[in-house]
C-alpha cells in the first residue's frame, strides 16, 4: 500500500487532509482511493478498482487503509496502557453496535426523529457519527430488517 498527499484545507484549529492511497495484490489487482482525514475520522471520496470491489469489500475500504493513512499523518500513537491507541482517542462516541442491535436502535432514533418533527437522516446522523451516505445505508438495512416501514408503497 502507498499513501501520498493530496492537499490539505486548515480552518482555525483544525486540518482536513485528501490522501491519494494505492492499494496493489500479488494477482495484480489494485485499488485507487482518494481518502480525507479530519476530525471525524477517515472518510473515502472516491475509489477506482480493478477488477470491481464487491459491496461487502467497499464497506470496508477504509477499515482497510485506517491505520496506513493515519501513520503518513503522523497521527498514530503507540499503545502505552494497552488501550487501541489513536482510534480510541479521536472518537468522541463509542461505536454504533453491529448488526440487529444496531439496526434497531437506529430504528428507534430514527422514529423518535420523525415524532418530534425534526429530519430523522440528520438525527441518525448525529446518534451514529457517520457520513449522510453510510446513514442512509444504515437505514436501508433497518428497512430491510423490518424495523422501519419500507420507503415506498409497492403499487
Amino acid at each position: 500500500m502507498s499513501v501520498w498527499p493530496a492537499w490539505e484545507v486548515r480552518e482555525d484549529e483544525g486540518s482536513t487532509s485528501w490522501f491519494n492511497v494505492r492499494l496493489e495484490f500479488a494477482d495484480g489487482a489494485r485499488v485507487d482511493a482518494l481518502a480525507v482525514v479530519g476530525e471525524g475520522g477517515v472518510s473515502v471520496e472516491d475509489v477506482r478498482a480493478q477488477p470491481a470491489l464487491s459491496l461487502d469489500d467497499l464497506a470496508v475500504l477504509a477499515d482497510w487503509i485506517e491505520d496506513p493513512l493515519f501513520e503518513a499523518c503522523g497521527l498514530a500513537a503507540e499503545p502505552t496502557d494497552g488501550s487501541e491507541g489513536a482510534t480510541a482517542s479521536r472518537r468522541a462516541r463509542p461505536p454504533w453496535p453491529r448488526g440487529i442491535e444496531g439496526r434497531w436502535l437506529l430504528a428507534q432514533e430514527y422514529r423518535a426523529a420523525q415524532e418530534e418533527g425534526v429530519d430523522p437522516v440528520l438525527a441518525v446522523m448525529s446518534a451514529t457519527g457517520h457520513s449522510r451516505r453510510k446513514s442512509l445505508r444504515m437505514i436501508s438495512q433497518a428497512r430491510d430488517a423490518g424495523f422501519l416501514t419500507p420507503r415506498h408503497a409497492r403499487r
